[in-house]
């Protein structure tokens, strides 16, 4: 009879706040959800490895997560519309991008063209266009009402590092009347403002001004010098920006509007133009590190930058009256200073204002210090531009989120005060998270509570919940257990100290020097009585625990705590890594620094066993629950199983692709066949489940995005948990579904045959498009491994459909001599539907944005077919609109072939008789409906003529130019 295993499956992450691989957004409280009360402080949404969180920043609540659970790539990108906040774009590691809806927490469109992580998102002021930059060096603007690539910019030579639209006055008009250039426009109504234009800057120093109507490059100038350009910021106005590379250097550029309206209208001549871009100076920040981000306040003279410190600068933006009096103060001073020195200078006109250089108009503000390297820092309540206090949210590598506070230049002015400016950290999102990796895992003895430690904190969380109970300072930890009755945690530190706390008072009970050197493990003993601790100092010690009374000072009344008293001690001749009790009690097992393991009697501690075999240290070893057998693994990469009667090697297989942290049998397995069942953990990030009396590997469980530091296996087996340099805490559970070995094995080669398969369609794909580093715009195109399922589904649907569709037109021209056809079984499972019922179906499914990419499947021989039914949608006006994009598309893309064989002529005739008649209807709807809007235009102004709202007067549009006439720029 074929064995099969209980299936585990992820089931939760947490501990994580905010990861490193991606930026973070402020938005304010009021587009929290009905069930989350607003609290004014707003909230943040942050990266969490593949998933989105937003954190309500004053209460430290998680409000909501985003994850799609087919996917495990990298959140490394955010960005929200500003039209519409509760968009929100991500971009992930494997080129995808997903807008998610924050009220229903759902993904609205889903793009895949980038073949390397996306870098930089942003959104146009309308909402209707995205701008998305990877680490392939291509930029692709995507139209988000049709959900479709407009096009693909090449010309960078580097990942992508600064994306922004460019906002223009819209040229207006010009009357058809006269020859004057004339504004007929209403002088009264507000400017209007177009973002045809698109700002991009790169790693390769290079920055780009890009024209989006005629796609193509219109400028590119070196950013700068030091040779890597890794920011851009804009401001708010749009007519400057700042750029920043490797070093303290920030340039600042100007960008000339008018002349990009004029080059817009094509007004420029043909003569020589002045250059858009012009770099105006540069700034110099105080730090010396890599600027990551520069970020201007969107409603103050404010400019936020940082690099990979821990601090974030300040710099403020002076008035043009500021400017003006620091001018004349600077020549007041010239004067002075030349007049002191006997020097002459010549005459300068009082009316004449030297041009203010760069460090005339930004200066210093302040500098603030964050409690970690910061990763982003985004403008918070930006309120009006008469507030007193600025704030920003700082999101640091260590895996918090701090908001400061700071006083404004306006408060200083009006306060007449002279200090510097101060800033407080007024909130923080802290405690859902460790600030350094997870070193040690101990779960409670009825699996409800984990205890996890990292250098400096102990946290204690409950695992049903996953909301953290306590946070305690502690050193730097090693090691973990709960003692019996789950009330206290017992540490091992690096110090070389026991230290134990008590979980329900939140104290530290008592901090013992065990040790000369690092405690690396420490083991309960069986019966719960006592543990023994094992340390980089060559020693053993056994620690029993006793009850002991103490009086309270200042009462006559007494209290009783836990004591560790010493009773014995084991001398080895290497570092103890780890030790193992057997569950009967009889042994202890020891791994040393020799690489060996060490099996001794508990009661005697008289040598048993000496296990010799692994090339490595072994990190960590574990004893069935019937103490028959004892997993070691180690840094060679290897799990060895040994038996415990003669300490013979059962098995030793190559694991992990790295060192095996963690290995673990299930404590007290409910069924017996389970007690051979084993974990190991490894800096791989995988976890792996085996059988050790197969000597077979079970399940291989991906998810975590670094090293597997700690696991954790619960009582009876129904829980695992993982810690992760990625500083996340995951949970897998047992699921419904069985494990079948053979089938597990199928399943991991199809899914490394698929993965193959779509790699080299998509190189392919890239080698068709031509070179990269051409300067060009192309179609932005990926094979994906859904592309290709969209693709053979609709293969297979023109296979069944095509056959019966004609069969049935040969029954509908001959009745009374070919008998009704017998349909295909799939039709019959569908409801019988229509053959084009079915390809349009079909072709309904495929996600707008992978259309193109699954219509590239098909192969040349299935093009009659699928343009018949493309005619006959036409002709029944099924979805006329797909039908087109469809059409067109395959015309596009198979145009040399379609004219070199010339068989499809009549189906591309009949296309286009039916497509011809269906535009004219359409056009005839457009016509009514339009001659309907003016007469209830006119019906319209009728009605308000006498209520004064409007003039009932018509008068002609050219009637009176001399009015409001204004000549255009």
């Amino acid at each position: 009879m074929v064995r099969s295993y209980r299936k585990y499956e992820p089931t939760t992450s947490f501990g994580t706040i905010s990861t490193t691989t991606s930026n973070t957004l402020w938005s304010p409280s009021s587009n929290t959800t009905s069930s989350a009360r607003s609290t004014g402080a707003g909230k943040a949404y942050t990266a969490a490895n593949e998933a989105v969180l937003a954190w309500d920043i004053k209460t430290g609540v998680l409000l909501s997560r985003w994850h799609d659970v087919s996917s495990r790539a990298l959140v490394t990108c955010l960005s929200q519309c500003a039209p519409q906040p509760d968009l929100i774009a991500v971009g992930y590691s494997d080129g995808a991008i997903k807008i998610w809806d924050a009220l229903s927490g759902q993904v609205v469109v889903a793009f895949n063209a980038h073949r390397g992580a996306v870098e930089r998102l942003v959104f146009d002021h309308e909402g209707t266009r995205l701008a998305s930059g990877g680490r392939d060096t291509d930029i692709i603007v995507w139209n988000l009402l049709s959900e479709t690539a407009e096009f693909k910019l090449r010309g960078h030579k580097d990942m992508i590092t600064g994306l922004h639209f460019v906002r223009t006055p819209v040229s207006r008009r010009q009357s058809p009347h006269t020859d004057e250039a004339v504004d007929v426009g209403d002088s009264g109504e507000e400017e209007e403002f177009e973002q045809r234009y698109l700002l991009s800057t790169s790693k390769d120093s290079l920055v780009k001004l890009w024209d989006l109507v005629t796609p193509h490059c219109v400028e590119t100038h070196v950013a700068q010098s030091g040779g890597e350009c890794w920011a851009l910021g804009l401001n708010r106005d749009g007519d400057a920006f700042i750029t920043a590379g490797n070093d303290s250097e920030l340039k600042v550029w100007s960008l000339d509007l008018h002349a990009l309206v004029e080059l817009g209208t094509g007004a420029a001549g043909q003569g020589k133009r002045q250059d858009v871009l012009q770099s105006e100076g540069i700034l110099l920040r105080q730090g010396k590190d890599r600027t990551i981000e520069v970020s201007f306040h969107p409603k103050q003279d404010y400019v936020a930058v940082h690099g990979s410190e821990k601090a974030v600068e300040i710099l403020r933006i002076r008035t043009p009256e500021e400017i003006h009096r620091h001018l004349q103060r600077k020549r007041k001073r010239r004067r002075e200073k030349a007049a002191a020195a006997g020097e002459t200078l010549p005459a300068e006109a009082e009316e004449e204002t030297p041009a203010p250089a760069v460090g005339d108009v930004f200066v210093p503000y302040t500098v603030i210090r964050t409690g970690g390297k910061v990763r982003s820092a985004d403008w918070a309540a930006p309120g009006s531009r008469n507030n007193k206090s600025l704030q920003i949210l700082a999101a640091t590598t260590n895996n918090q989120l701090e908001l400061y506070t700071l006083t404004s230049h306006r408060a200083l002015t009006q306060s007449d005060s002279k200090e510097p400016p101060e800033h407080t950290r007024s909130l923080a999102v802290e405690l859902s998270g460790h600030r350094s990796d997870i070193r040690t895992l101990a779960l409670s003895s009825d699996d409800r509570m984990l205890a996890s430690a990292s250098s400096g904190q102990l946290k204690v969380w409950n695992l049903r919940t996953q909301t953290c109970l306590r946070t305690l300072d502690c050193g730097q930890a090693l090691c973990s257990a709960f003692l019996p009755g789950d009330r206290i945690v017992l540490l091992g530190t690096k110090t070389g100290e026991l230290e134990l706390y008590d979980v329900s008072t939140s104290t530290l009970i008592e901090s013992i020097p065990a040790h000369d050197s690092a405690i690396w493990t420490l083991a309960v003993h069986p019966d719960g009585k006592s543990v023994v601790t094992g340390s980089a100092d060559k020693s053993a010690k056994f620690w029993r625990f006793d009850i002991v009374s103490e009086e309270v000072p200042g009462t006559l009344r007494t209290t009783q705590r836990l004591k560790l008293t010493q009773t014995r001690i084991l001398k080895l001749s290497d570092d103890i890594l780890s030790l193992c009790f057997s569950p009967d009690a009889r042994l202890l097992a020891l791994s040393t620094l020799d690489n060996a393991v060490k099996v001794f009697f508990t009661d005697s501690l008289k040598l048993f066993l000496t296990l010799y075999g692994h090339k490595l240290p072994v990190l960590n070893i574990s004893i069935a629950a019937d103490s028959k057998l004892i997993a070691t693994c180690s840094a060679d990469k290897n799990v060895r199983i040994w038996g415990l009667d003669f300490g013979d090697c059962h098995k030793a297989f190559f694991a992990h692709q790295d060192s095996v942290m963690q290995v673990s049998f299930i404590p007290h397995p409910v069924e017996k066949d389970e007690s051979h069942l084993l974990f190991s953990a490894s800096k791989d990030g995988v976890l792996k489940s085996w059988d050790g009396d197969k000597f077979e590997q079970i399940q291989k469980l991906d998810g975590h995005h670094g090293e597997i530091w700690a696991m954790a296996v619960s009582r009876t087996g129904e829980t695992i948990v993982t810690a992760s340099h990625d500083k996340s805490i995951r949970v897998w559970s047992v699921g419904d579904d069985l494990v079948f070995l053979e089938e597990e094995r199928e399943r991991e080669l199809e899914e490394m045959y698929e993965a193959t398969l779509a790699a080299n369609l998509d190189r392919d794909a890239r080698d068709e498009d031509g070179d990269a580093n051409d300067t060009s715009t192309v179609a932005a195109s990926k094979q994906t491994l859904s592309t290709l399922t969209s693709g053979e589904k609709l293969l297979e649907a023109l296979d069944f459909a095509y056959p019966d569709l004609l069969a049935s037109q040969g029954h509908a021209a001959n009745p009374t001599t070919i008998p009704p056809p017998q349909r295909d079984p799939i039709f019959l499972a569908l409801g019988s539907p229509s053959p084009e019922s079915h390809v349009l179906s079909t072709l309904r499914k495929i996600p707008p944005a992978s259309l193109n990419d699954a219509l590239l499947i098909l192969p040349f021989a299935h093009l009659p077919a699928l343009f018949t039914f493309l005619a006959i949608l036409f002709r029944r006006r099924m979805q006329p609109e797909l039908a087109w994009r469809v059409t067109y598309f395959l015309l596009q893309a198979h145009m040399s072939q379609i004219i070199s064989s010339g068989g499809l002529r009549a189906e591309l005739q009949e296309i286009f008789d039916a497509s011809g008649a269906w535009v004219k209807g359409q056009k005839g709807v457009f016509g009514f409906n339009l001659a309907g809007l003016e007469i209830m235009g006119v019906e319209a102004r009728e009605r308000e003529a006498g209520t004064g709202w409007v003039n009932g007067e018509e008068e002609d549009e050219e009637s009176d130019l001399s009015k409001g006439k204004r000549k255009r720029g």
